[in-house]
């Protein structure tokens, strides 16, 4: 079964590949370059799930099944912030740095330090819509006053996993990916494609 997947990062793919490939066998997954996509997409939904079904629509063009995944932090006390605008909370795409440095400060004096990570994940169907299916893994935690760990990108040194007592960046890949947001969406999109292939 082929699958394109609504990015062109190869790492992502071969994390993408492992990780499902676990659940249904013969998976192999493929880039947006590998199913001739080259257009840039616009995520320019409000929600983790509308930006999902964003990308794996464009991906969806190649005549695949298709998965689009968008993902990022919730902090409790911003109100749900910075959410779809995780990766550019500082302006600039990405910049790690700088979306830290801005969690902080806007942090700074706040009691409730809870927050979450998400996962949406969206399949499509392009020859049945109607089996179309979004799944969502979460993963709760505390923002920390300072970062902590090297490992991991993104918020995961200021997120604070507290069953285990670490920081995402303190924990090595095995470890993020049994409790981690993806991982529980990817192991729900799984399930859902078996139940759709037994049909």
């Amino acid at each position: 079964m082929k699958i394109v997947l609504a990015s062109r990062n190869q790492h992502k793919i071969a994390e993408w590949q492992a990780t499902l490939g676990k659940y249904i066998d013969g998976v192999q997954l493929l880039s947006l370059d590998d199913a001739g996509i080259f257009e840039e997409i616009e995520e320019n939904g409000k929600t983790f799930e509308e930006n999902a079904f964003i990308k794996a629509r464009t991906a969806a063009k190649s005549g695949y099944v298709s998965i689009g995944e968008d993902s990022g932090l919730a902090v409790t006390a911003l109100d749900g912030e910075p959410g779809v605008y995780s990766a550019r909370y500082a302006g600039g795409h990405g910049n790690d740095g700088a979306n830290n440095a801005l969690l902080l400060q806007k942090l700074k004096g706040k009691a409730d330090r809870s927050a979450k990570f998400v996962c949406a994940i969206a399949c499509v169907f392009p020859e049945d819509m109607a089996r179309d299916v979004c799944v969502r893994g979460e993963t709760e935690g505390v923002i920390l006053e300072e970062l902590r760990g090297e490992g991991g990108f993104g918020y995961d040194p200021l997120f604070l996993y507290e069953p285990e007592g670490k920081t995402f960046a303190e924990m090595n890949g095995e470890e993020k990916n049994a409790i981690s947001h993806r991982g529980k969406a990817i192991a729900l999109l799984a399930k859902e494609l078996k139940k759709i292939n037994e049909r």
